[in-house]
């Protein structure tokens, strides 16, 4: 079994930053992409930013220049530092990792998400 915990959302102002973490644990073979979605009351969830195990990075227009995503291979975690937050940044973030676990190839394995709010 295999889980992806996210943590570190909550409250802020806008402006403000946060830095979300989430950890792979349990039967891992290896992992190649992880990411960052966010879904807003009413409104499809949508990329915010992929880093490939190598490294090779990618952002969603709306968030370049803001948020910095990265990970640490040796603990199966990625993060995603946010700053100069605005409210249109409230959403539920969920992690997303492409992953085998030694049986089977999962593309999009998700967190249960956490919830970002700012206000204004």
């Amino acid at each position: 079994q295999v889980q992806l915990v996210e943590s570190g959302g909550g409250l802020v102002q806008a402006g403000g930053s946060l830095r979300l973490s989430c950890a792979a644990s349990g039967s891992i073979f290896s992992i190649n992409a992880m990411g960052w979605y966010r879904q807003a009351p009413g409104k499809q969830r949508e990329l915010v930013a992929t880093i490939t195990s190598t490294g090779t990075t990618n952002y969603a227009d709306s968030v370049k220049g803001r948020f910095t995503i990265s990970r640490d291979n040796a603990k199966n975690t990625v993060y995603l530092q946010m700053s100069s937050l605005k409210p249109e940044d409230t959403a539920v973030y969920y992690c997303n990792a492409e992953l085998h676990n030694g049986a089977y190839y999962f593309p999009n394995y998700w967190g249960q998400g956490t919830q970002v709010t700012v206000s204004s």
